[in-house]
Order: C-alpha cells, then structure tokens, then sequence
C-alpha cells in the first residue's frame, strides 16, 4: 500500500511539474524566449518514463518489499529543496532550456550558491526514489543514465545562458 500511495504521488507530481513547465513556455515564448538543446529532450523523457516504469517492475519483483522511512522523509526534503528552485525562477522554470535574450540570470534562492541546483536534486531523486524500496538496479541503472544524460544536457544549458 506505501509503494502505490507513493508512485501514485511522484507521477502526479510529475504530471503537475510538466503542466507547469507548458503554462511557463507559452509564457517564455509569448516573451520572445529562444530554446536550446532540442535534439536531447525526448532523451530526457523516455529516461524519466523508462524510470518509473523500471521502479514499478522491479518492486513487483521484490519477494518481500519494505520501505525505508529515513528514505521517504528525505524525498520530501527534496521536494521542498525542488520547490525552493521553481519559486525562485518562477516563470522561467522550465523542463526545458530557454532562455530570454538580454533578461539577466537568476540570482536568487540556491542559485545564489550553484549554477545548475535542478539538477543537483534531480540526481538524487533518481536514486532516493528507488532506493526508498531497495530497489538497486533501478537505482544505478538510472542513475549512471542520468549522469550521462546530464553532460548533454548542462552542455547545453551552459551554451543558452552563456556561462
């Protein structure tokens, strides 16, 4: 019953997270933005899908599935570490990479402190999210594809805000 209320609340989660990205798009369009890293993006979603798909198969696999409340409590923080960065870029968050010519960065929140703090959680989400079930596979499977995915990715979002 855990695992379904929670995979049940990460892909809703990330249902919401991609209607706000489209809401934040037509509005970074509308505002002249242009978009880098293109050839990559569907890469970055079948990664995600194949993720929950991979978690959902393995913890069906699992003789005798336990959870890990040390683990669940450290997503949340995640979460709230994630929501820290989507209010602090506001319309300018995005699960894709625009960028507004001549807008200066974003300051603000932890980009105060790093240049790409999204991605920083996003690491550890995917491997947090399984590991909560002792899913490993999962776990470092996607975890070594999102590293990989990552360098194409910052590459990119690097060249849109000329860092």
């Amino acid at each position: 019953m855990v695992f379904i209320l929670f995979i049940s609340f990460v892909v809703l989660l990330r249902i919401g997270e991609l209607l706000l990205s489209k809401s934040n798009e037509k509005w970074l369009l509308r505002n002249g933005a242009v978009e880098y890293g293109q050839k990559h993006y569907p890469f970055i979603v079948a990664l995600h899908v194949l993720f929950i798909i991979s978690v959902i198969f393995e913890y069906s696999r699992q003789p005798n599935p336990t959870y890990s409340l040390f683990l669940i409590i450290s997503y949340f923080v995640l979460l709230s570490l994630k929501a820290w960065v989507i209010l602090s870029l506001g319309k300018f968050w995005n699960t894709r990479i625009y960028r507004i010519p001549d807008i200066p960065l974003i300051n603000k929140g932890p980009f105060r402190y790093f240049k790409h703090p999204n991605y920083l959680i996003v690491i550890a989400e995917i491997a947090v999210i399984p590991l909560i079930f002792d899913l490993y596979y999962t776990a470092i499977t996607f975890s070594m594809l999102n590293v990989i995915m990552l360098f194409t990715r910052v590459k990119n979002e690097n060249k849109a805000l000329q860092i």
